[in-house]
Order: C-alpha cells, then structure tokens, then sequence
C-alpha cells in the first residue's frame, strides 16, 4: 500500500482516474461518491495495483520516444531515463541516450574551442541572456561575429566541458538545464536529439555565487577594521 501524506494536495486524485490515465479503465466506471480510505494516521491509502498503474503510464512514455528513433538505445534510456524533476522522456519527448549524444558534442566542441562544432549544437535562433539580465534572440550570423565570445565566455565553456546528464533538470514540455538555468537543451522533435535553445549567463553567475561557501561572496567587499 503506497502512502501520501495529505500536505500535496487538498484533493488527491482517486485511484479509478490513476488507472484510467494508464488506459486500464473507463472514467465512468469510477463512482464519484466513493471516498478514499483514510488510515489512523489521516494519510490518503492508495492502492498498490493504482501506484503500479502509474508507473506503468510512465514507463510508456519511452515506449512512445523509441517509435520515433530508427535504432533506439534501449538499455542506456531504461538506466538513466529518471533526472531531477521527473522522467526524462514524460518530460522531453525524447530520451536520455540522445541528451547524452548532444553533451558529449558539447563537451567535445567546448574542450576543443571549437567554433564551428558548437555553431553546429545550437537551435537558432538561440536565446542569449546576459550577465544583466537582457534577453536577445541570435541569428547564426550574430554569433559568426563579435557576439559569439560573449555567449561562449571562459566560463560558459567550463560549464559546458564538464556537462553531465546526471546533474540535468527537466521541466515538461521546456526541455533539460544545467546550473540553474545557465544553458537549456530541447529536442526540436518527438525522439529527436536536443539542441541548446539557450544561454544564460546571468544564471551562471548565480550559480557560482550559491556554491560559495557562505560568506566568501561577500569578502571582497568587507570594510577594513583599524587597528
């Protein structure tokens, strides 16, 4: 028996519309007026065969991707398909193996400074914020001239040598991102292999200020005391 405290919702989704999202049931077989069961505690009791149920509508959404992919990689996306923020196939529309193609592109083009590989990995136009804050939308030619080494800073390109699937998030229907947003890659179709769709070095800069020990962001600027 699977357990929800009620702290998530104020109205828990019945079991009978579980199943029916896994296809297992009609809707209208389900009686409105049946009430969950409650144990001693107050929790909501959720039956094993319901939790099962959506785990299976899950694991589904692979199914979907891997009839989209000639020669799905099928072993790797079972291994790997859970990131922070869900399920990476439910999430994306694509698979774990095909994000791991595009970092390892990333990872080489950036480790090689290579320019015209890393022109070759984005969606354009591609969404550059700056340091600032300031939103531009950038056309390969925008990128061919003097923008391109304020989008690929030294440290954008640190951060793009040591990308790493298992430190991905994924928000549904967005696509995957790293350091808090700092560069997001989304497949521009069902199955497909993602892109980078945008470059956020404001949110990079964030990032390496949370992971400062506390206080040494602030010690450059601590007043000097007399002596």
């Amino acid at each position: 028996m699977t357990r929800l405290s009620r702290q998530y919702s104020s109205r828990p989704a019945p079991a009978c519309i579980v199943a029916a999202l896994a296809g297992l049931v009609m809707l209208g077989a389900c009686s409105a007026e049946e009430p969950m069961p409650l144990d001693t505690t107050g929790e909501l009791e959720i039956p094993a065969q319901a939790g099962s149920a959506a785990v299976e509508a899950d694991r589904d959404c692979l199914l979907v991707v891997w009839d989209q992919q000639i020669t799905p990689n099928r072993n790797f996306d079972r291994a790997n398909d859970l990131a922070e923020g869900g399920l990476i196939s439910c999430a994306t529309g694509t698979s774990a193996s095909q994000y791991e193609e595009a970092l390892a592109a990333l990872r080489a083009a950036a480790s090689g400074d290579d320019r015209n590989a890393l022109l070759g990995e984005l969606n354009i136009p591609l969404l550059f914020i700056d340091a600032n804050g300031e939103r531009r939308d950038l056309m390969e030619t925008d990128l061919a001239d003097q923008e391109f080494d304020e989008v690929f800073s030294p440290e954008m390109l640190a951060l793009m040598r040591s990308l790493d699937l298992a430190e991905m998030t994924v928000v549904p229907e967005q696509g995957g991102f790293f350091e808090l947003g700092a560069i997001w890659l989304s497949p521009g179709e069902p199955g497909g292999r993602p892109r980078l769709v945008t470059v956020n070095r404001q949110a990079l800069a964030e990032a390496a200020a949370n992971s400062l020990p506390s206080g040494t962001e602030n010690a450059a600027q601590a007043p000097e005391t007399s002596s």
